[in-house]
C-alpha cells in the first residue's frame, strides 16, 4: 500500500469521522425499532438525518482541496477481515447529496400517511447508513457488501409503501436484476483480488492495494465485462434498464430522493473500481461502452416522450442521463471525468426534486397520468417552482451546476471520443429539453382533460391535512442548492479535482497506450 496516498483520519479531525457518518443513522434506526411511539420514532428519524447532515458539512469544511490521495483514512483488521473508508473528490459530494436527500425524504414523509410507520422511518435511516458506508468504502469486498444490504430497504419500502397494485412482482423482478448484478460484480471482484494475489502472495481487496498492484492479470477481460455488466444494472444503462421503469411506477415516492443517490453507486462504482484498477482494458473496450451510451442517450429520451405516466417518463430520462454520463467516465480525461462526477451530483438533486413534485402531485389528484392533469401552477406554486427549476438544471441551462458540467464533460468528450460523439450528445440534451419543458406545459399550464377537483391550499383547511410548509422547505432547499451552486461552480469543480491527481497513472496508462497504437500505423 502506497502511504503517501493516504492522510488518517487522526491527522485532520478529532473522531472517526467517516465511521461516525455511518453509525448515526444506523443508531437512530435501531433506536427508532425499539421505541413504542412513533411521535419519538418520527423525532429520532429527525435526530439522526441532521446529525448526519451536520457531519457531513463537517466532512466537507475540514477537506483539504490542495492535497492529493485518500483522506479521513480508517483501516481496522479483525479476524481476517478489513474495514477501510476513506474520502477524495470522487465520493464525498455524493455523501453529503444522501445526507441532504435522506433528510429532505423524511420532511416528505410528513407529507404522507407514512408519517407514523415505524418500519418507514427505519428503512430510511438504515438506507441512509447503507449508501454512506457504500460510498466511503475503500474495500472492494466492504462496498459490495453494503450494495447487498441495500436490497433490504429498498424490498421492504416498495412492499410496505409503493403506491402499485402488483408490488410483490416488482419485487421480484428488482430481485432478478439486482441480484444477477451483485452475482456479477461479486465473481468479478473475487477474479481481481486472487489474480493480484500472484505477486503479493497475500488476499487483498483494498482499493489501494489493487490498484498499485502491477501484475498483468490473465483474465483481465472477463473481469471487466463482469464488472461492468453488474455496475450496468445499477446505474442503469441500456440495455440493463428494465427494471427501473417499473419501479418508479409502482415503487414508493418517500424514499425516491435517496434511491435516485442509489443509482449513482453504478457510476461511482465505474470512476473507483473499472477504469483506474483496469485501464488497458477499459481502453480496448471503450467503444462498445460509449456505444451503449449513446444508445441508451437516445432511446431514452424517445421512450419518455412516449410516457403519459410521469413516473416512467422521469424513469427513462434517467436512463437517458445515465448514457452521457458513461460517456464522460469513458473520455479518459480530466474534463471528461469531472464533468460526470459534478453531472452526477445536479442530475441526482435535480431528478430527486422533480420526482418530489410527482409525488405532491399525486397525493393531492391521486393519479400520474399527465393527461389527467393540468392548471396546477396557480394554486399549487410550490410544486411549479420546484420542478420547473429541477428540469432546468437537467437540461443544463445557464446558472445550474449542470451547465458548467456539461461543457467540462464536452471538452473531454471531443479530446477523448470526437466531434461526432459530442454532436449526438447534445442532440440527445435537446430531446431532454423537449420532453421535460412538455411534461411542465402539460401539468401546470395546460387546461385539464378531465376534472380532477380544486388545486387549492384549502385542502390543508382540515386539521388531518400537513401544512403546505413541509412543501415549501423541500422546495427552498433544493432550488437553492442548484442555483447557488451553479452560480459559483468552482468551489465543487475544486473539490472534484483533488480526486483526478490520484487517477493521473490511469490517464497516463492509457494516454501510452494511444500513442503506442498511433506510433505502430
Amino acid at each position: 500500500m502506497n502511504i503517501e496516498n493516504i492522510t488518517l483520519w487522526s491527522e485532520t479531525v478529532a473522531i472517526p469521522l467517516l465511521s461516525a457518518i455511518t453509525l448515526v443513522p444506523l443508531v437512530a434506526m435501531v433506536l427508532v425499532i425499539l421505541v413504542k411511539s412513533s411521535t419519538v420514532a418520527l423525532r429520532l428519524g429527525f435526530i439522526g438525518t441532521i446529525l448526519t447532515f451536520l457531519l457531513s458539512i463537517y466532512l466537507l469544511m475540514a477537506f483539504d482541496t490542495v492535497g492529493s490521495g485518500i483522506q479521513f483514512y480508517e483501516r481496522y483488521q479483525v479476524i481476517g477481515l478489513t474495514y477501510s473508508v476513506g474520502v477524495d473528490g470522487t465520493n464525498i459530494l455524493f455523501v453529503l447529496l444522501t445526507a441532504v436527500l435522506s433528510l429532505l425524504a423524511l420532511v416528505y414523509t410528513l407529507t404522507t400517511r407514512r408519517v407514523a410507520d415505524r418500519t418507514h422511518i427505519a428503512c430510511l435511516l438504515g438506507y441512509e447508513a447503507i449508501l454512506v458506508g457504500a460510498f466511503v468504502a475503500m474495500n472492494a469486498m466492504q462496498f459490495w457488501f453494503w450494495c447487498f444490504l441495500e436490497l433490504i430497504p429498498v424490498v421492504l419500502m416498495t412492499l410496505r409503501a409503493g403506491s402499485g397494485q402488483n408490488r410483490r412482482w416488482v419485487v421480484a423482478l428488482l430481485l432478478q436484476h439486482w441480484g444477477s448484478g451483485l452475482f456479477m460484480v461479486l465473481a468479478g471482484f473475487l477474479m481481481l483480488g486472487f489474480g493480484t494475489m500472484v505477486s503479493t502472495d497475500v488476499l487483498s481487496f483494498d482499493w489501494l492495494d489493487l490498484k498499485d498492484s502491477s501484475v498483468k492479470l490473465e483474465y483481465a477481460t472477463l473481469i471487466f465485462f463482469l464488472l461492468f455488466f453488474g455496475f450496468a444494472i445499477r446505474m442503469p444503462l441500456f440495455p440493463f434498464h428494465g427494471w427501473l421503469p417499473v419501479l418508479a411506477e409502482q415503487g414508493t415516492v418517500a424514499s425516491v430522493g435517496i434511491f435516485l443517490v442509489s443509482l449513482k453507486l453504478g457510476i461511482y462504482a465505474a470512476m473507483r473500481f473499472l477504469v483506474p484498477l483496469l485501464p488497458e482494458v477499459a481502453e480496448q473496450w471503450a467503444w462498445f461502452v460509449v456505444t451503449l451510451g449513446l444508445i441508451g442517450i437516445f432511446y431514452g429520451a424517445l421512450l419518455a416522450l412516449m410516457q403519459i405516466n410521469m413516473r416512467r417518463l422521469l424513469a427513462f430520462a434517467i436512463i437517458s442521463q445515465t448514457g452521457l454520463l458513461v460517456i464522460g467516465i469513458f473520455d479518459f480525461n480530466k474534463h471528461g471525468m469531472e464533468g460526470s462526477i459534478l453531472l452526477s451530483i445536479a442530475y441526482g438533486l435535480a431528478t430527486a426534486g422533480m420526482l418530489f413534485s410527482i409525488g405532491m402531485i399525486y397525493k393531492r389528484t391521486h393519479t400520474a397520468f399527465i393527461p389527467r392533469l393540468g392548471g396546477m401552477y396557480d394554486a399549487n406554486a410550490a410544486i411549479a417552482v420546484l420542478f420547473v427549476i429541477c428540469a432546468l438544471s437537467t437540461m443544463v441551462m445557464p446558472g445550474t451546476p449542470g451547465f458548467d458540467g456539461i461543457h467540462l464533460l464536452l471538452e473531454g468528450t471531443i479530446k477523448g471520443q470526437g466531434w461526432i460523439v459530442s454532436i449526438a450528445i447534445l442532440i440527445g440534451n435537446v430531446l431532454a429539453v423537449g420532453l421535460l419543458l412538455r411534461a411542465f406545459q402539460q401539468i401546470f399550464i395546460a387546461a385539464p382533460k378531465r376534472h380532477q377537483g380544486p388545486y387549492k391550499n384549502t385542502l390543508y383547511v382540515s386539521s388531518t391535512q400537513p401544512s403546505p410548509r413541509n412543501e415549501w422547505i423541500i422546495a427552498i432547499v433544493i432550488c437553492g442548492i442548484l442555483i447557488s451552486a451553479g452560480i459559483h461552480t468552482s468551489p465543487w469543480i475544486d473539490i472534484i479535482d483533488q480526486n483526478l491527481q490520484l487517477l493521473n497513472s490511469s490517464y497516463s496508462s492509457i494516454e501510452t497506450i494511444k500513442a503506442d497504437t498511433l506510433a505502430a500505423q
